[in-house]
């Protein structure tokens, strides 16, 4: 040991007065940790969607926002329920003008066949949501099992159910709450598309937002309505339930009872039959939407399918029982509704009952725009598969601030306040459309898994289920498709082919887009090109092209020339002139090429075509283009480096490059603000000068093989061990020609350091976004902190 600090004491009088290099690499500054750049500073309309939307949610808590069951019933569910409210209503428009006080006889076994068919529809989608188990829609069935064209068929009516369910639940919410403040009823449009505004900026805050908002109306009218049922029992034992009378004004008009075997009576009950079916739309909801439910996600859409189908035939036996004891007849303009009717004479007059009144009427509302909510979380999801199948566009797949598909659900609002408007928020016409969309998408889910059972020979009982629940889908869809022709359904039955025809063409436009980016064998390795000119098109001299010239010195290339292609001979010879006396230009050769039908991009060709005649010279043409504010500058100045550049791009071993200079930043006197980053202490201080060997050695601690202490990655030292943790931001790995290695960059709330990893190119489980914790040595490479080779242990 003395000989050592004899040694290490000579060195220090040898190079006393000499700094020690504070890195590897002489003569660099002291290694620290990757500290935070500055960004862009908010843009005014960021601020105000911030400000509305709230704060942006990271990619990686999407899994958060899952829901659980308890939330997925009051979000998904809500629709299916809230059809009770005005389904049953719908079958006595249609039967009260055909058949008078007759039709209170006729409605319990529609109510009976409703009942039927929620069975066998529910017991189809059980089974859908256990094969299909991460999303089963009538599309993805359809596509699994009939192809393309059936498939879009299926998406198409999905989209204009999901539509019509916004405006109409949205309308009969409304009409809930004029069938308690009559004197709104000049407003009746402007409310409904007031409450699917409001729909859309709730959603647009989240789905997780959107169904706590939701799940206590649908508990409400849940709660309320068993409140109505048991008040209406009491009151029909006691014998005090209240009948209504034929002769108050606004009635729908009132029929004589006829026999019900003629062709005219069998149309009429064929009518309300296709009236009442819409009380089953809303049923897909839950196996559209299996990628919301927190895991297991079909287990738990399952339970919430069998709970929803359950309260729904509850609410519409409860309902159909009431109207049916009290003759509730529903009012030509639809308010007060069947539902405020039986409630009313359910609950009585007195100051209880009118405060009860008012909670059911509420309930009723809110359930009801629940309902309309409900299509704000499957509508985007759905969309978003048909986009990545290529059939929508593809602006349709990217998720907004919130972590919900944004363009979706503004697509979805704005079709849906253009059919209140239209429709002037009528629901006897919303309800035909509406049935029949969502009743093609049964029928094609039915055949489908009809189909797939026959295909893998499952047991008869499921072939026989099966095909139950789509022959009963089938008959609806003939039903609503020739009866109600004339009241709206001509919309589906027209609309859907037009629609179809429409997306196919979007998907071939995309294969053929494809096809023609599609890596070909021949373009597999991609080689050098040994000659390598590039010239800048000149149209001005100025700092636009000064700046392009700039950029092309950059790329080192064998020629640099400049053209200017002539179409006015003064203006030639100024740019000509300003060249020869710019010092930034002396060194670039410019060139004058004739253009005299002054068709600047075919000249551009022409010469991109010449310079490359031969096969081993690659061309690069730069094209200054001067940026310009909006309109006015759109107005005074032309795109002529887009129209260049277009034809240039098809051709084989040339390039054109936009360089792109902001002209309006200058006349405006206008700087790029950027944010102030967070200060981040260097790490590691600087080595003062050569200490005898005995000062030195007092302050060096015992070398550790293993940091026990978890140390912030702004804190830790070059040279020494550290046990960091952090979320990893960057993963870079050494191509495939080179040598392994692997870089993760991971960072803290103190700063980032980069864990290299020798000898791999990819790490199991590792991913950008996850955390990582990592032990090991810290070094460095190019003036920041990196651990080499470190044990690691990914985080979940």
């Amino acid at each position: 040991m003395s000989i050592l600090k004899r040694q290490l004491n000579a060195l220090a009088a040898v190079t006393e007065g000499v700094f020690v290099p504070k890195s590897w690499t002489d003569g660099a500054d002291t290694p620290v940790v990757r500290r935070e750049l500055g960004h862009l500073k908010d843009p005014l309309s960021y601020k105000v969607k911030k400000y509305f939307l709230g704060i942006p949610l990271n990619r990686h808590t999407l899994s958060s926002q899952r829901l659980s069951k308890k939330n997925a019933f009051g979000v998904l569910s809500s629709d299916c329920i809230s059809s009770s409210a005005y389904g049953g209503e719908q079958i006595l428009v249609a039967l009260i003008p055909a058949f008078g006080l007759a039709a209170f006889t006729i409605f319990p076994p529609m109510i009976g066949i409703i009942i039927v068919m929620l069975i066998a529809i529910t017991l189809l989608y059980r089974d859908v949501i256990t094969t299909y188990t991460r999303s089963g829609s009538a599309y993805l069935v359809s596509r699994e099992n009939f192809g393309r064209v059936v498939s879009q068929v299926a998406a198409v009516e999905l989209m204009f159910g999901y539509i019509i369910t916004v405006a109409i639940q949205s309308a009969a919410g409304v009409a809930a709450l004029l069938s308690t403040f009559p004197e709104l009823n000049p407003f009746k449009v402007q409310i409904t598309v007031l409450i699917v505004f409001t729909l859309t900026y709730v959603n647009l805050r989240g789905v997780k937002e959107a169904g706590a908002f939701f799940v206590i109306p649908s508990y409400l009218f849940m709660g309320s309505m068993l409140i109505v049922f048991i008040f209406g029992i009491y009151r029909y034992f006691a014998g005090t339930l209240p009948v209504y009378s034929q002769d108050t004004e606004g009635l729908v008009p009132i029929g004589q009872a006829q026999g019900l075997l003629s062709v005219a009576a069998m149309l009429l009950i064929l009518k309300a039959f296709a009236n009442g079916s819409a009380s089953l739309t809303g049923l897909e909801a839950i196996s559209d939407s299996v990628p919301l439910f927190k895991n297991p996600g079909h287990v738990n859409a399952k339970k919430v399918l069998i709970l929803m189908s359950a309260t729904l035939g509850t609410l519409i036996i409860g309902i159909a029982w009431l109207a049916k004891e009290t003759q509730a007849i529903p009012y030509a303009d639809g308010t007060p509704t069947v539902i405020s009717l039986i409630a009313k004479a359910a609950l009585g007059d007195g100051l209880i009952g009118d405060i009860l009144f008012i909670l059911t009427q509420t309930g009723t509302m809110l359930i009801l725009f629940a309902g309309a909510n409900t299509c704000f979380t499957a509508f985007p999801n759905l969309v978003n598969m048909v986009a990545n199948d290529g059939y929508l566009p593809r602006r349709l797949t990217q998720r907004g601030h919130k972590l919900v598909f944004s363009n979706g659900v503004l697509f979805i609002a704005g079709f849906a306040t253009l059919l209140v408007i239209v429709t002037q928020a009528s629901i006897t016409v919303l309800a035909a459309i509406y049935a029949l969309s969502v009743f093609v998408g049964f029928a094609l889910t039915g055949a489908g898994m009809t189909k797939r059972s026959i295909r893998l020979k499952l047991p008869k009982r499921k072939i026989l289920s099966h095909s139950i629940s789509t022959a009963i889908a089938v008959f609806t869809v003939l039903v609503l498709s020739i009866v109600k022709f004339s009241q709206g359904t001509w919309v589906v039955v027209i609309g859907t082919p037009l629609v179809v025809i429409l997306m196919l063409k979007f998907n071939k436009q995309y294969a053929r887009e494809q096809k023609a980016l599609t890596i070909k064998q021949h373009q597999e390795r991609a080689t050098s090109i040994a000659r390598h000119d590039v010239t800048v098109l000149v149209d001005n001299v100025d700092i636009a092209t000064v700046g392009a010239v700039r950029y092309a010195r950059s790329l080192k290339p064998r020629n640099l020339s400049a053209v200017h292609f002539v179409i006015d001979d003064r203006r030639a010879e100024d740019i000509k002139e300003a060249w020869a006396k710019s010092d930034a230009l002396d060194d670039v050769t410019l060139e004058l090429i004739d253009c005299p039908d002054r068709r600047l991009a075919n000249s551009a060709l022409d010469y991109a075509i010449r310079m490359t005649e031969k096969q081993d010279v690659e061309l690069t043409l730069l094209l200054p283009r001067r940026s310009y504010s909006g309109f006015l500058g759109r107005l005074l100045h032309d795109q002529t480096a887009e129209e260049i550049a277009a034809p240039i791009s098809q051709l084989q071993r040339v390039v054109a490059t936009i360089v792109p200079f902001d002209v309006d930043r200058i006349t405006s006197s206008s700087q790029l603000t950027l944010a102030a980053p967070s200060e981040v202490k260097p790490v590691a201080a600087p080595v003062a000068r050569f200490k005898p060997i005995e000062d030195v050695m007092k302050n060096v601690e015992p070398v550790s093989h293993y940091a026990e202490e978890m140390t912030p990655i702004g804190e830790i030292q070059w040279r020494k061990r550290a046990h960091v943790q952090g979320k990893v931001t960057a993963i870079k790995s050494a191509p495939r020609g080179s040598a392994p290695i692997l870089q993760v960059e991971v960072w803290d709330q103190t700063g980032g350091v980069t864990l290299q990893f020798l000898g791999r190119r990819e790490i199991a489980g590792l991913e950008v976004g996850s955390q990582i914790r990592a032990e090991g040595m810290v070094g460095e490479e190019e003036g920041a902190l990196t651990i080499l080779n470190p044990s690691y242990e990914l985080l979940v």
